[in-house]
């Protein structure tokens, strides 16, 4: 085919790939008679699948593509392979449980679809156009799957909180956008920032950024931009809520990631104290609010405005190793994440969905080998060694105590042992209290998840795991340098 033939078109093929196949499965979905949900289920995962491999497997070299539009780099490769693996988990973890609830409908792995390739864009952006393309293919779609079950006043409610706030975002980001323009001549990245290494930065300019890291800081819901995350988290369904916290969270931080080192790079001084007072303030707000929550979603809501500070942290830096962090946290946090959530859909009595943490009560004496694993994802959270999440704090922190940045190590160390209160108070429910009734038992899909996820964590400290995954990340934090 002549259009395989074009550069550009080599570039982004994964992207061209997994667009076509979702719109031959909305095809599908539509014109079929009967209930074409299952199928268009199977296709939405073996489009990711497909996807994965063509992003592996392309050639490993840098390359541009649309007029220097898109970038493909190391870098986004990791983030793309690791974001398609969280839409892909996220699509197993619905099928039972959209199943059971009465929602399951063919347009649920399409919105899926849609906004993981709203994700791909978002990662490989590399002029301010693509990158605001990117975002609102991936929040158009996440708009409409956190209202996506219509018969509950919770997560209407929980869509349109998310649609008003992510407006106001988009707008922030837009003008920050224009002004960026407007005082640079030029949305490209790389003209961008030889603009500013040759001009240095006019308040115009930081006025700019700081509107564009606004918009940035919303779509990884860090403080002061987090209220949406607290009740979308609870009303949407918990697999939305899943997907919500692992896949559009790593594409928004390689988004951050990619705009901070690549476009603003020469002005790192000007945005890195920006970005450490708005990780300070997510660390914070995400260890003291958790602690007084009963709802485990919203917990675990709380949780992942920490996290992001977390990684904040090592994007703070502004160096080679504040990247390789930010990429090894992203990494561990999502299948964290999507263990922990792979255990709230197990947390289920006569047909109904338990969320509440007082629920878990002698979970250990019911159902040991759940129990264990959610035991481990907490400790793993709460960054006790030596499981993952140990490692992923060790590498940020190591980066800002090298950047110089001693303060905010020391802040994110004292958070990390406040919110180990909570996550402790959870498995301390489950081991110590007294034991209710037992929850039935897993469904497939679900407990590979949480299982998996859970010997990834507890075995990370094995050089066999360990190793590839900071090699992986040493590779993508060296396309920025």
């Amino acid at each position: 085919m002549w259009l395989l033939e074009q550069a550009d078109a080599v570039a982004a093929l994964p992207e061209i790939v997994l667009a076509v196949l979702t719109l031959a499965l909305l095809m599908l979905g539509v014109f079929r008679k009967s209930d074409a949900s299952d199928i268009v289920t199977l296709g939405a995962l073996a489009a990711l699948g497909v996807t994965t491999l063509l992003v592996i497997f392309a050639p490993d070299h840098q390359a541009l593509a649309f007029h220097g539009a898109l970038m493909v780099d190391t870098f986004a490769r990791v983030m793309k392979v690791l974001a398609l693996f969280g839409s892909a988990a996220a699509l197993v973890l619905s099928v039972s449980f959209m199943k059971r609830d009465g929602t399951r409908r063919f347009e649920y792995p399409v919105l899926i679809l849609l906004a993981t390739i709203g994700m791909m864009l978002m990662i490989s952006a590399n002029n301010l156009i693509a990158l605001y393309m990117g975002l609102e293919l991936q929040s158009l779609s996440l708009y409409v799957l956190a209202a996506f079950n219509r018969d509950s006043a919770r997560a209407s409610e929980a869509g349109l909180k998310y649609f008003v706030l992510g407006a106001l975002s988009s707008g922030m980001l837009l003008y920050g956008a224009s002004l960026v323009y407007g005082f640079t001549g030029s949305t490209e990245f790389p003209e961008i920032a030889a603009h500013l290494t040759n001009n240095g930065a006019t308040i115009g300019m930081v006025f700019g950024l700081v509107f564009v890291i606004a918009g940035l800081a919303f779509k990884i819901s860090a403080v002061p931009f987090h209220m949406w995350t607290p009740d979308v988290y609870e009303g949407a369904p918990t697999p939305v809520t899943a997907f919500f916290a692992a896949a559009p969270k790593v594409a928004a931080m390689a988004l951050f990631t990619r705009t901070m080192m690549d476009a603003f790079g020469a002005i790192q001084p000007a945005w890195g104290q920006i970005i450490v007072v708005i990780a300070i303030a997510s660390m914070a707000l995400g260890a003291f609010a958790a602690i007084g929550q009963s709802n485990i979603k919203r917990l675990l809501a709380y949780s992942s405005i920490a996290n992001m500070g977390y990684a904040l942290v090592g994007l703070a830096a502004g160096t080679q190793e504040g990247v390789q962090g930010v990429v090894v946290y992203m990494i561990i946090y999502m299948i964290m994440t999507l263990g922990a959530f792979a255990c709230i859909l197990a947390m289920r009595r006569k047909g109904h969905m338990v969320e509440e943490i007082n629920d878990l009560a002698g979970l250990s004496r019911n159902h040991k080998g759940l129990a264990f694993v959610f035991s481990m994802l907490m400790f793993s959270m709460a960054g006790i060694p030596p499981l993952a999440g140990f490692f992923a704090k060790y590498f940020v922190f190591l980066a800002a105590v090298k950047a110089g940045l001693y303060a905010l190590a020391i802040i994110g160390v004292v958070t990390s042992v406040v919110g180990a209160y909570y996550y402790l108070r959870v498995v301390k429910i489950m081991y110590f209290d007294e034991p209710k009734e037992a929850f039935e038992p897993m469904d497939g899909e679900v407990k590979l998840i949480a299982y998996a996820s859970g010997a990834f964590t507890l075995l990370f400290v094995l050089p066999w795991i360990a190793s590839p995954v900071i090699e992986v990340a040493a590779a993508a934090a060296k396309s920025f340098y």
